[in-house]
């Protein structure tokens, strides 16, 4: 383990780093973040275990620099939903959009997902990592209800537990799927209680 860190800056270099830290998404997602090493992200990446170790402190390291890629391709298209928000609002039409875009999102990301979720019980960083987007995305949605007019009472809780509600929801129909469950019903109930939220 290397004490110096280099900060790539030629491309090749940069592509190195990128490739490195693809690999321990992968292989994070296929395999856990117990279950994998520094020596098989160096060689799903095709480098030596001294280049990862140039890049990174450790297999830790590795896992800061996934955290971000998963949050890049989980919460930034909801940033983006509420960046190009307009009023009038038309709440309905958001609310659909949320819904589908989480369950998408889990869908999509389910392997990562599981992997990272499962370290939030038992890594403080990568708890404190969580909890800093949901603050980051919380923070982003109030603002962006906000400034196109939305005057609802305790908007700030409303807008987390939302978004806790929706995450749950997500959650519940990709990865639970209870036979006894219509989902098709439970999504029209999760959209009449947020509409009922945020009837302001």
């Amino acid at each position: 383990m290397s004490d110096t860190i280099r900060t790539p800056v030629q491309q090749r270099s940069i592509d190195k780093k990128n490739r490195i830290i693809q690999a321990g998404y992968e292989l994070f997602a296929a395999h856990g973040y117990f279950s994998t090493n520094t020596a098989a992200i160096a060689k799903r990446a095709g480098v030596s275990t001294g280049i990862v170790y140039g890049y990174f402190h450790d297999k830790k390291d590795i896992l800061v620099a996934v955290l971000d890629i998963y949050a890049e391709h989980v919460f930034s298209p909801f940033l983006a939903l509420f960046d190009e928000l307009r009023a009038p609002i038309d709440l309905p039409a958001v609310i659909d959009r949320v819904l589908v875009m989480a369950e998408d999102a889990h869908r999509n990301n389910a392997a990562i997902h599981e992997a990272l979720n499962s370290l939030t019980h038992v890594d403080k960083d990568v708890c404190s990592k969580f909890m800093a987007l949901e603050a980051e995305v919380t923070q982003h949605i109030v603002a962006a209800l906000r400034r196109e007019g939305l005057q609802c009472e305790h908007l700030t809780e409303k807008v987390h537990w939302a978004f806790e509600s929706v995450q749950s929801h997500a959650h519940e129909c990709v990865f639970d799927q209870h036979a006894y469950i219509d989902y098709s019903l439970m999504r029209s109930i999760e959209r009449a209680q947020l509409l009922k939220l945020f009837d302001c």
